[in-house]
């Protein structure tokens, strides 16, 4: 089956939070905080899905200037889908609609680190983050 794709920037919170869930990103979210989850969608700018038979399956969330970067907050793909070109395609799709000129910025999750050179990433040194915990 293929997936459809579109720019989803009113997705349902309880969708997005059971795709997180299904991909293991929830690991690393706040999927037990609705309204925190729900800020988090409404103030991207792209929200991308992929769908098969209308259940998501996929998703990127972006926040961007559409000049001069891109940063990819979350992609998250449902793990019964992974390994067929769905994440590839969402961050293509995404960063197409952002501005290829963009640089297209993300933190990997550990488990992921060794799947985004594989679709064209490069490491960075000079990444520094203030947590908030």
């Amino acid at each position: 089956m293929t997936p459809h794709y579109d720019f989803e920037c009113d997705l349902p919170v309880d969708e997005f939070i059971d795709v997180l869930r299904r991909s293991t990103l929830a690991e690393r979210r706040p999927v037990d905080d609705v309204d925190r989850i729900s800020g988090m969608l409404r103030q991207a700018d792209l929200i991308l899905t992929a769908r098969i038979d209308g259940v998501l399956i996929g998703v990127s969330r972006a926040l961007t200037d559409f000049h001069y970067c891109t940063y990819l907050s979350d992609l998250a793909v449902d793990v019964e889908f992974q390994k067929q070109g769905i994440g590839r395609e969402l961050v293509r799709r995404t960063h197409e609609a952002a501005g290829v000129e963009t640089t297209l910025i993300l933190l990997a999750a550990p488990a992921a680190r060794a799947y985004y050179p594989h679709i064209g990433f490069e490491a960075h040194d000079s990444c520094w983050i203030f947590s908030h915990q």
